[in-house]
């Protein structure tokens, strides 16, 4: 008798001795994983601030802009801010694709050697800045007059005087060659533009990619 109530004695104190270690183990692994959890954030936190850090170094003061309509109002507003840019001394740098290239045909310029869907090409597209339609209210070429009239009325800079003082503050102007390839223009026939080049989509993205401000016109 004195033997099962020993051993009865045991089990009732044993238990709860043993649950309350199993609560303390079970606890300070909860918090010691916790500890991990809170010091990995900080660290991956700390990696992603220092790869920002050396992203927004990288970057230079330059502004990239890949002008592909060829509507005037379009082409209008990729000047004014790109002389805006180059005045307060940002480096610009414009990339003219597909229906833009229309904007930089010199309508005096007559280029010879192209083949019957070239010259077709050429007969369709405008051929100058003066020549580009508005991309709404057009009203059969009339849009165009009375937004030059207006611009003429307040003082402000018509498009051709725009690539003219763009070519002075220095801002770079690169022809997609792909882009003239495809609609059958020649080098000849573009204007005389003091900072013109021609290379591919590659050569855009990577100043792109160095530059503060992209955009897309």
């Amino acid at each position: 008798m004195k033997s099962i109530t020993h051993q009865f004695s045991t089990l009732t104190f044993s238990k709860p001795i043993y649950l309350q270690k199993k609560f303390f183990i079970s606890n300070f692994n909860m918090e010691n994983a916790n500890t991990i959890s809170v010091e990995q954030l900080q660290s991956q936190i700390d990696q992603l601030k220092s790869k920002i850090d050396r992203l927004e170094n990288s970057r230079k003061d330059q502004l990239s802009i890949a002008v592909v309509s060829g509507d005037l109002d379009k082409v209008l507003a990729a000047m004014v801010i790109s002389v805006a840019a180059a005045a307060m001394d940002t480096q610009v740098k414009l990339f003219f694709s597909f229906w833009s290239l229309s904007a930089l045909r010199d309508p005096k310029k007559s280029p010879k050697g192209k083949d019957f869907i070239s010259k077709m090409f050429g007969f369709m597209l405008p051929r100058g800045t003066k020549k580009l339609k508005l991309s709404k209210l057009n009203m059969a070429g009339m849009g165009p007059v009375m937004i030059s009239y207006l611009m003429k009325k307040q003082n402000v800079m018509s498009l051709q005087q725009m690539f003219k003082e763009a070519g002075e503050l220095g801002i770079e102007i690169v022809v997609c060659e792909m882009s003239m390839g495809l609609m059958g223009f020649k080098k000849e026939e573009f204007i005389d533009y003091p900072n013109l080049s021609y290379a591919g989509a590659a050569t855009f993205v990577a100043d792109a990619g160095e530059s503060s401000i992209q955009l897309f016109i």
